[in-house]
């Protein structure tokens, strides 16, 4: 409860500064909207229904992307992880494709799949698999070895080993790659979404660069950075917390 406090304290304090510079007139209006201007464009997006539906396509190509990328990344990291071989040669790559920015996968994209939603999609995927890959890599090489010695004297191998001793115990680095690769796929997103002409948060985005709205521009920017932070909130501190009980490292907030 204090927490949230101090959050929406803070919120509203740079909603105050923010009406300052506004009012100042630093800045010309349409360069440099009021809070309440940006807070119109906001109602007129879900008003006209372009702010749902945006939301709506931008939210399905996220769970689509995001969802393989997991799937994905905690096969190949696991994978990495038990191979030397492997581990040598496809874990020093994919070291050195995450220092790629996702915009550099575009070009890929465009050439590859054209101006459609497989390039989007590809997009989102190369900008959170990597990071979901080395997370859960590193998680299982830190593994105390005594825990798989304990399960293998205890009858566990294969599957059982995997699913009872190994998954476990990597939970916290495999949380923090999750956590990582949503906030590298949305991102991702957005970036495709700006450059393809398609419906989305970024295309709606993109809209209003072109119309030359800056409030509507500060609204979808608004609501990508809401999303964000409640996706961060309802899911993946839900997920640290439990971990963190579990493990007695410390009580949840």
């Amino acid at each position: 409860m204090k927490r949230t406090i101090r959050q929406l304290a803070f919120y509203l304090w740079l909603v105050a500064v923010w009406q300052i510079l506004s009012d100042l007139k630093i800045w010309p209006p349409y360069l440099f909207p009021t809070p309440q201007s940006v807070l119109e464009s906001v109602r007129a997006g879900f008003t006209d229904r372009s702010f749902l539906i945006g939301l709506g396509v931008s939210m399905k190509r996220i769970g689509i992307g995001y969802g393989l990328s997991v799937l994905l990344g905690i096969t190949l990291g696991f994978l990495i992880s038990a191979n030397e071989f492997l581990r040598d040669t496809v874990g020093g790559l994919v070291l050195s494709l995450q220092s790629l920015p996702s915009l550099c996968w575009l070009p890929l994209a465009v050439l590859w799949f054209g101006l459609t939603e497989k390039a989007i999609l590809f997009v989102v995927v190369m900008g959170s698999l990597l990071a979901v890959t080395i997370n859960t890599e590193m998680g299982v090489r830190h593994v105390p070895r005594i825990y798989l010695l304990a399960g293998r004297n205890l009858g566990a191998n294969g599957l059982r080993l995997f699913l009872h001793v190994l998954l476990p115990a990597s939970l916290p680095h495999l949380i923090a790659g999750l956590k990582q690769g949503w906030a590298f796929a949305w991102r991702s997103l957005i970036s495709g979404e700006m450059i393809f002409v398609s419906l989305g948060l970024g295309h709606l985005l993109m809209m209003g660069r072109d119309l030359n709205d800056m409030s509507q521009v500060l609204a979808v920017m608004v609501m990508i950075m809401a999303i964000g932070n409640l996706i961060n909130r309802l899911v993946f501190e839900r997920l640290e917390d439990r971990i963190r009980l579990k493990w007695g490292l410390a009580g949840a907030a």
